[in-house]
């Protein structure tokens, strides 16, 4: 095995052997080497997001509902006279879907302002009723509704 070796190691020499003298050489091509710009390493830099202090905004339930296309209706204020405590307004807040709502349910009206005066005068009027209805049915009458009582000489107080 070693004389396979030496047999390749051998092929590459060259067979002539010239002698090449240091006077009759070229001299030797300077190096030339331009210095490049040097390169940084690449650095990974993690940057801090910036967060803008945004005031939050709430919404208000009846951004939520016109959102969902849900009906909306809310009482805001209550105004009772102060010399007459059984007279008084509402003030009522409410979105366009109640107003279709209510339209759908048979409520008629020149502007949304009076569609909704209905409605509410018909929740006022089913109140009173359910309260009427709840005091006959606690304080109930005579069947019959007359009273008769003899009072004497033929006469008949009615009552």
């Amino acid at each position: 095995m070693i004389d396979i070796f030496k047999k390749l190691f051998n092929e590459n020499k060259p067979t002539e052997a010239k002698e090449i003298s240091v006077e009759s050489a070229p001299p030797p091509a300077p190096i030339v080497s331009t210095p490049s710009a040097p390169v940084a390493p690449k650095k990974t830099v993690q940057r801090k997001k910036r967060t803008v202090a945004r005031p939050k905004v709430e919404k208000t339930p009846k951004e939520y509902a016109t959102e969902k296309r849900e009906p909306y209706v809310s009482v805001i204020k209550v105004d009772l006279d102060p010399e007459n405590i059984g007279a008084g307004s509402f003030e009522l807040d409410w979105n366009e879907y109640f107003i279709a709502k209510l339209i759908k349910s048979g409520y008629k009206g020149t502007d949304d302002s009076q569609i909704v005066d209905q409605w509410f005068q018909d929740v006022c009027r089913n109140v009173v009723m359910e309260t009427f209805e709840q005091y006959e049915a606690n304080n109930p009458r005579p069947v019959s509704g007359v009273q008769k009582r003899d009072i004497g000489s033929g006469r008949t107080e009615i009552s």
